[in-house]
């Protein structure tokens, strides 16, 4: 279903479990990847559809696009050399939802993506999620130290409103740091 409307309640629930498909090609430069979709997301099939979701705005904030995209528009950021993905396929109410297993397993299936797709940069949007999924309890945000098939791994906070610890000139700022180093 693809609704330009505010989901019921009804929708929200019959989401819980379902999918919203990648937005990626070969080549990218970026390759945003969220924990999951939410069900906002999972109703509307599109990324970071949410109201308070802040991951558009953080985009333009930083850079990567000239002005904030709605999430109907997700499928443009291919035009400008980023896609999105997520680690878990599966929607929540909260990423909190997912088992450790679901995300390591997610991680397996991200690394056939990034085999396959080939981005310059994967970009993994959330620290607690990446340091379950990858095994790595001590990352920080920022480059991490290895290249992951390839891929430059730099790991950015949750963009969900919902991250109290990051506002919005946080996510310029670290976003910012991605831009730049993708530029370089």
């Amino acid at each position: 279903m693809n609704i330009s409307r505010k989901p019921t309640k009804a929708e929200i629930q019959a989401a819980i479990g379902q999918t919203v498909p990648d937005i990626i090609a070969p080549n990218l430069q970026v390759l945003f990847c969220g924990i999951n979709p939410s069900l906002y997301s999972a109703v509307v099939q599109h990324h970071f559809a949410r109201p308070g979701n802040r991951f558009w705005r953080s985009l333009n904030a930083a850079g990567f696009t000239d002005r904030v995209l709605t999430p109907f528009e997700d499928n443009d950021l291919l035009k400008l050399g980023y896609g999105v993905t997520n680690i878990a396929d599966r929607a929540t109410a909260s990423a909190d939802e997912l088992l450790t297993e679901e995300l390591i397993a997610g991680q397996r299936s991200l690394a056939a993506k990034i085999q396959h797709y080939h981005p310059k940069f994967l970009a993994i949007l959330g620290i607690g999620a990446y340091r379950k999924a990858f095994n790595q309890p001590k990352a920080i945000i920022g480059r991490q130290n290895e290249l992951w098939y390839g891929a430059i791994v730099w790991v950015l906070p949750n963009p969900s409103g919902l991250n109290a610890h990051y506002q919005l000139d946080d996510l310029k700022k670290v976003y910012r740091e991605l831009l730049i180093a993708v530029k370089s």
